[in-house]
C-alpha cells in the first residue's frame, strides 16, 4: 500500500465536536505543526510570541496571536501568567504546549486545570510521577519495568558524586533530575570528569529548567536509545505505536531517528510496549506519551525515562501507523476515546527523521546564527517527503532559542528506500546564510554502518573519531564530480556562444573539448564528447522519490588516468541552466546535487552534502595556474577565539597565568548549552579581552597567548 492511500486509510469517519479555539503555547516548527491538525479539523489557533518572533511562520499562521515578552525564554515563552492572559483574552478553550517551555510544566497544567481550561497533555499528576527522573524510576521499578541501576536519589556534593560513582563504578552517567533534550547531562569515566560533569551539568540545568537537582546512573557502554509512542485515553485505553530507535546522537541529543528500529524483533518491541503501558496505568496517564529505554546489542533493555508530551520526532510513528499523533491528543483533551486497539495499530514500511540544525558540523556541531538567504524545502511527488519547520527564506535564525531549522522525515517500503528518499531529501534541501548540519548527515546516509543498521548511541565519536570533515571522497565521488562539472560547462557553453557583441567570440561547434578538470587539488585532463556514440539509457530513475529523467542531454567523459589508461563516463542529464539542482545519470547511477555558485573557472558543487570547489579550464588555463601565488595561511594559535556567538559565562584565566594544553579557560554558553573552551597549547596568558557576562560573536578573540619568541626572552630575564 502506498504512503498516501495508507494515510486516507486512516482518516476520520466523521466529524467529532473537540474544541472552538486552542491556543498553541510554543514557537518555531511544533507551534506550526499542530496548527496544521488544528485547522485540518476545523479549529481556530492562537499564538504566543515573544518580541523578535513577532515575524515568526507561527505567528503568521495563526488566526490570532499575543505578545507575551522579550527575547528570554524566561520573560516569555516560561511566563505561566501570560500564558494565562493570553488565554482568558482570547477565550481559547485548550493549550497544547508542544515540547520544551511548559510542556512537562506541572504547574502549568494544573492552572489550566484550575482555570477550566483543557491542557493537551496529560493530568498535573501524571506530569509531577515522571517529570522528576528519580521519582520516575521509583515508579516503574514498583510497576516492574526493567530500571538502571543507579542511585535513586539527589546528589548535592562533590563528595557525595566520588563516593556514589565509586560505588556504581564507572562509567557513570550525571543527569538533570528535571532535564531532557540532552541538556544537563555528562558521561564521566574517571574522577576527574565526575566533578567537571557535575558543576556544569548543574549549572546547564539550572539555566535551561530553573531546577538544578542531579542524579547519577550506571552508563551502559555501546547502548540504543528506543522509545515506545504511547496514547492514552481517560476511559482507561492505552496502546503503544510501536517503537522508534534514536541512537544517532551528539552530545546527548537526539540527531537521526528512525522507525521501527533495525534491532527489534517482534518479541521484544511487544515486551517493550507493554511494559510501556505497565508504566502509563500505573501514573494514570492520559494522552500522547513516550517511554524511553536503553538496551545493548542483545536486546536487553532499561527505563531511561518517561517524556509526558509530544516528541519531536513523533512524524516518523506517525508514517508507520497512519496516526495523527496530535489529532489523538485533541481528541483524548475533548473526552473522546482511541479510535484504535493494540491489535489493530499497524506497522507500514519504514521512517525516518534527520533534525536539521543551524550548527557548524566541521567545529563539532557549535550553533550558528544568521538570516536565511535561501531556504528551500525538498519534495517528492509520490509524498515520501515532510518537512516540518517553522522558517522561512529571508528569517533569522537568532541565539536566544534551539538552533532547530526543520524535521526532515522520509518513508519508504523498507529501510533501504526510505535512506535512499533522505539522500534524495538532503540532496535537493537548498539552506544557505547559516551553517548547518546537512553535510553530517549526508554522511551518515552513506556511511555503510548506519547502512547495515549497527547502530548505538556512540556512532558519532566512533565514526567520527577526529571530528567531522566532510563526506571521504572515494574514486567513484571523483568521476561523479568530473562529468556534473563537465556536463554543466557543456551546457553553459552553449548557451555563452548564443550571447551576440561578445569579445573574442567563436562560434560553438560540437566537436570535442580538451579540458583539465582540478577535483580536490588534483587536475584531470579529460576529453568531452559532446555526441557519444552509444549512449545510456534515459528516463525512468531507480528510486520513487527521485524525478525521472526523461528528455535529457547527454555526453561522455573520457578521463586521463596517470598510467596512461582511459576512463570513459557516460553522463545523461537534466539541468535548467543556472538552476540550483542538477540531477544525472551517470554511468547508471542516479546522482544529485546542487550548483551553489559559478567560479570564474569552474563551479562549486554540493555533493553528498559536502561543497567541493571543482574548476574547469582549458590545458593552457591549468598550465598557467602553477604560476599563481599562493594564499598566505594565518595563524591563530597564539589566540582563543569563541567558536560561536554567546554569552560569556565564566572566565578561568586572568593575565600572566601559566596554562597546560587541555586545561579549561572559558565557558561560553548559546543557545542553552554550555560549552567549555581549553587551551590547545601550554603558554602564558598575554591577555584576557572580555570578561563573565560579555556577548562574544563567532571567533571573536577572549584570550591572547605570549608568543613563543617573548616567553623564551622574559624567562632569560627572569
Amino acid at each position: 500500500m502506498g504512503v498516501r492511500a495508507f494515510h486516507r486509510s486512516l482518516a476520520p469517519r466523521q466529524a467529532e465536536k473537540l474544541f472552538d479555539k486552542v491556543l498553541v503555547a510554543n514557537r518555531g516548527e511544533i507551534a506550526c505543526r499542530v496548527m496544521r491538525t488544528c485547522k485540518r479539523l476545523g479549529i481556530k489557533t492562537v499564538a504566543v510570541y515573544s518580541e523578535p518572533d513577532a515575524q515568526a511562520t507561527h505567528v503568521r499562521m495563526a488566526d490570532e496571536a499575543i505578545c507575551v515578552g522579550p527575547a528570554a525564554s524566561a520573560q516569555s515563552y516560561l511566563r505561566v501568567d501570560r500564558i494565562l492572559e493570553a488565554v482568558k483574552s482570547t477565550g481559547a478553550q485548550a493549550v497544547h504546549p508542544g515540547y520544551g517551555f511548559l510542556s512537562e510544566n506541572e504547574v502549568f497544567a494544573k492552572a489550566l486545570e484550575e482555570n477550566g481550561v483543557q491542557f493537551v497533555g496529560p493530568p498535573s499528576s501524571a506530569i509531577r510521577a515522571m517529570g522528576d527522573k528519580i521519582e520516575s524510576k521509583k515508579l516503574a521499578k514498583a510497576a516492574r519495568v526493567n530500571t538502571i541501576p543507579g542511585f535513586l536519589g539527589e546528589v548535592n556534593s562533590d563528595e557525595e558524586v566520588l563516593k556514589i560513582a565509586g560505588e556504581i563504578g564507572y562509567p557513570v552517567m550525571i543527569k538533570a533530575s528535571a532535564g531532557g533534550g540532552g541538556k544537563g547531562m555528562r558521561i564521566a569515566w574517571n574522577d576527574e570528569e565526575a566533578l567537571s560533569g557535575f558543576r556544569l551539568s548543574k549549572a546547564e540545568a539550572k539555566a535551561a529548567f530553573g531546577d538544578d537537582r542531579m542524579l547519577i546512573e550506571k552508563f551502559i557502554d555501546n547502548p540504543r536509545h528506543i522509545e515506545i509512542q504511547i496514547l492514552a485515553d481517560t476511559h482507561g485505553n492505552v496502546l503503544y505505536l510501536n517503537e522508534r530507535e534514536c541512537s544517532i546522537q551528539r552530545r546527548n541529543q537526539k540527531v537521526i531517528e528512525e522507525a521501527p528500529s533495525p534491532l527489534l524483533d517482534p518479541a521484544t518491541r511487544r515486551a517493550m510496549g507493554e511494559q510501556a503501558v505497565a508504566l502509563s496505568r500505573a501514573v494514570g496517564y492520559a494522552s500522547a506519551g513516550t517511554v524511553e529505554f536503553l538496551s545493548d546489542q542483545h536486546k536487553n533493555f532499561y527505563f531511561l525515562e518517561m517524556n509526558t508530551r509530544l516528541q519531536v520526532e513523533h512524524p516518523i510513528t506517525e508514517k508507520i501507523t497512519g496516526v495523527d499523533i496530535v489529532e489523538e491528543m485533541l481528541r483524548v483533551a475533548a473526552g473522546h476515546k482511541l479510535k484504535l486497539r493494540q491489535e489493530e495499530v499497524p506497522l507500514n514500511g519504514w521512517a525516518m527523521e534527520c533534525r536539521v540544525y543551524a550548527e557548524d558540523p566541521y567545529r563539532n556541531f557549535l550553533p550558528s546564527i544568521g538570516r536565511l538567504r535561501t531556504y528551500k524545502e525538498p519534495h517528492a511527488a509520490d509524498g515520501s517527503i515532510r518537512v516540518d519547520a517553522g522558517v522561512y527564506e529571508g528569517g533569522e535564525v537568532s541565539v536566544f532559542y534551539d538552533p532547530l531549522i526543520s524535521k526532515l522525515v522520509t518513508w519508504g517500503p523498507t529501510r533501504d528506500e526510505c535512506i535512499k528518499s533522505m539522500s534524495y531529501a538532503l540532496d535537493t534541501y537548498q539552506i544557505e546564510g547559516v551553517n548547518h548540519n546537512v553535510p553530517f548527515l549526508r554522511s551518515v546516509m552513506e556511511n555503510q554502518r548506519f547502512q547495515s543498521g549497527k547502530l548505538s548511541t556512540n556512532f558519532i565519536p566512533e565514526e567520527y573519531p577526529e571530528g567531522f570533515k566532510g563526506h571521504p571522497v572515494t574514486p567513484a565521488d571523483i568521476d561523479e564530480l568530473i562529468a556534473s562539472a563537465a556536463a554543466i560547462h557543456l551546457s553553459r557553453s552553449r548557451r555563452d556562444a548564443t550571447i551576440s557583441q561578445q569579445l573574442h567570440a567563436r562560434p560553438f561547434t560540437s566537436e570535442n573539448m580538451d579540458l583539465v578538470v582540478t577535483v580536490e587539488g588534483k587536475n584531470y585532463p579529460i576529453t568531452l564528447v559532446q555526441e557519444p556514440t552509444a549512449s545510456p539509457a534515459a528516463g525512468a530513475s531507480t528510486h520513487p522519490a527521485i524525478p525521472s529523467l526523461e528528455e535529457t542531454d547527454e555526453c561522455e567523459v573520457v578521463i586521463k588516468q596517470d598510467d596512461g589508461q582511459e576512463r570513459r563516463v557516460k553522463v545523461n542529464y537534466q539541468w535548467q541552466l543556472d538552476s540550483p539542482i542538477f540531477s544525472a545519470i551517470v554511468d547508471g547511477k542516479d546522482v544529485t546535487m546542487q550548483l551553489a555558485q559559478a567560479l570564474p573557472v569552474g563551479y562549486r558543487l554540493v555533493h553528498l552534502g559536502t561543497k567541493f570547489d571543482v574548476l574547469v579550464r582549458t590545458p593552457r588555463q591549468a598550465e598557467l595556474a602553477v604560476l599563481m601565488p599562493k594564499p598566505v595561511v594565518q595563524d591563530f594559535s597564539s589566540t582563543v577565539r569563541s567558536p560561536m556567538p554567546g554569552l560569556v559565562i565564566s572566565m578561568r584565566v586572568k593575565k600572566g597565568d601559566k596554562v597546560t594544553v587541555g586545561q579549561e579557560v572559558a565557558v561560553v554558553e548559546a543557545m542553552k548549552m554550555q560549552n567549555v573552551l581549553r587551551a590547545e597549547r601550554d603558554g602564558e596568558i598575554e591577555d584576557v579581552m572580555v570578561t563573565p557576562g560579555a556577548n562574544v560573536g563567532v571567533d571573536e578573540v577572549l584570550i591572547t597567548f605570549k608568543k613563543a619568541d617573548a616567553a623564551k626572552e622574559e624567562s632569560k630575564k627572569q
